[in-house]
């Protein structure tokens, strides 16, 4: 199959979190469209497990103008070539205060491809020493929680999670086995 043909590519917003583009292209058949482009670097999410509880976190999110429970995730905008283990454990002790004796990695998963090019590394945590976390000016009013995994698990039946990489995460960690 012959691939779109970009024509031309240019930058219609930008800060330091992520860069919007619209591409003008070229199908195969010669018909010419656009495609919005969002590009943003690759982030981590982690699923913090220690004897049958999963650690949560919960914050405002401003988008949907809501607070929600979710995974520990994040990225580091300054330094978006860094290991993902390393953020992985970074953004765990950032958020949560946890520290992992051992991280595993689940692998990488595409956030939605329909219009970014925005990618997440998934990591289970396990071994987990409680510190004080240092939550980062923008995180103002995040808490941290342990929950039963059958209530986690509950909790994204019911729709109380509503953050699908949340949901992707834990479930592809539990059909490839890293959570039974």
């Amino acid at each position: 199959m012959t691939e779109i043909k970009t024509l031309v590519s240019k930058t219609v917003y930008e800060n330091k979190w992520m860069r919007v583009r619209e591409d003008k292209i070229q199908r195969p058949s010669g018909a010419e469209g656009i495609f919005g482009v969002v590009e943003k670097p690759d982030f981590v999410v982690i699923i913090p497990i220690s004897a049958g509880y999963i650690h949560l976190v919960e914050q405002y999110r401003y988008p949907v103008q809501a607070r929600y429970w979710e995974l520990p995730q994040g990225s580091w905008e300054d330094n978006p070539d860094a290991d993902p283990a390393i953020i992985a454990a970074g953004e765990l002790r950032e958020e949560t205060g946890l520290i992992a004796g051992q991280m595993q990695y689940v692998g990488h998963q595409y956030l939605a491809y329909g219009y970014s090019n925005q990618g997440y590394h998934i990591y289970l945590a396990t071994d987990l020493q409680q510190q004080k976390n240092s939550l980062d000016h923008e995180e103002e009013g995040l808490i941290a929680k342990p929950f039963a995994l059958a209530q986690f698990e509950e909790m994204i039946i019911s729709g109380v999670i509503k953050d699908a990489t949340s949901v992707n995460a834990y479930n592809l960690a539990r059909l490839k086995g890293f959570i039974k």
